[in-house]
């Protein structure tokens, strides 16, 4: 899954934006999750990269459930038309439709909108943690994989139960031998890893900016093809390793399927001016995304692109008939 970074030129666009925005009076994202995990991360992208585009705040309101399920099923009845509301939606987003586990919406059942950028995987253990390496993971992971507790957000077949499968199938391993926990969302899982009822996070970089600060974790992988920027630059990626593994995320928002034509442009005008600042840039590098800045039809292409990819990913590993 390789992206290939668009800059949009706003000039025009900015000529028209700010009546259009007049009718985004409530601005707000939600992440459909609890706090601090990736669906945060991707608010908080929107919340601050679009703050000169309105005259509040956006709101960034919490909706657990499902890894997205809850949110998505609210945009496909009771929100569909909701001029205000954006919704953070990841790859995982993508894989838990095709799967099934939004039950009978897919990726055709929203107005795709733009994207926070693009994240990568990781592979993260407690700063105490007896791993000092990938290496050392795998050879645990390869003696005895139901002796290594792995967990992350979501349940088996989710976008973070994929990247520890790919893993142990980078050595010939069995995924269904994989001792694994599911939580509800990113937060949820690094608040294991650090309570110690997880021993492996198979997680995304974009969490790991604040910890890697904070320096209660150790991150010893990324799964990209090549090393990210500061302040990930200091972590080698899981090819460089002996493991042909990557796990390329894209994040983003979508809109429920009936919002008019008028607000849909308006939310893209403020995304497309937004683009095309060195500030948006600024708070993409500061919540470890690369740039990827793609919306309306390109990102319903792209959209429709890895949900065909991940389609045929999730029939090999046996996800889907």
């Amino acid at each position: 899954m390789k992206f290939v970074r668009t800059t949009v030129l706003g000039a025009v666009m900015a000529a028209c934006a700010f009546p259009a925005l007049a009718e985004i009076n409530r601005p707000e994202c939600i992440a459909p999750a609890q706090p601090g995990g990736g669906f945060d991360l991707t608010c908080r992208v929107a919340q601050q990269g679009l703050a000169p585009q309105f005259d509040r705040p956006v709101e960034v309101t919490f909706m657990p459930g499902g890894i997205g399920a809850v949110a998505f099923n609210m945009f496909n009845s009771t929100r569909t038309d909701d001029p205000n509301a954006i919704v953070a939606f990841s790859s995982g987003s993508l894989l838990n439709l095709i799967t099934g586990k939004y039950g009978k919406w897919t990726e055709n059942d929203a107005r795709w909108l733009a994207t926070a950028g693009a994240d990568y995987g990781v592979v993260a253990v407690r700063a105490d943690s007896p791993y000092h390496s990938l290496e050392e993971v795998m050879a645990a992971l390869k003696a005895d994989p139901s002796k290594v507790v792995v967990g992350a957000g979501g349940s088996v077949g989710s976008q973070d139960w994929m990247k520890a499968a790919l893993l142990l199938k980078a050595i010939d391993g069995d995924p269904r031998r994989m001792r694994y926990v599911a939580f509800d969302g990113g937060g949820d899982a690094i608040a294991g890893l650090l309570g110690g009822s997880i021993q492996i996070y198979t997680g995304d970089a974009g969490e790991m900016v604040p910890h890697i600060d904070a320096g209660d974790l150790r991150v010893l992988a990324v799964m990209s093809d090549e090393r990210l920027e500061a302040p990930m630059d200091v972590i080698p990626t899981a090819k460089e390793q002996g493991y042909d593994v990557s796990w390329t995320i894209l994040r983003g928002f979508y809109m429920g399927k009936e919002t008019s034509d008028a607000d849909y442009q308006a939310w893209l005008d403020a995304f497309r001016t937004a683009y095309d600042t060195p500030e948006f840039a600024e708070t993409q590098r500061s919540h470890g995304l690369m740039p990827l800045d793609v919306s309306g039809d390109e990102l319903k292409a792209m959209v429709a692109e890895q949900s065909a990819t991940l389609r045929s990913l999730a029939t090999e590993i046996g996800l889907i008939q």
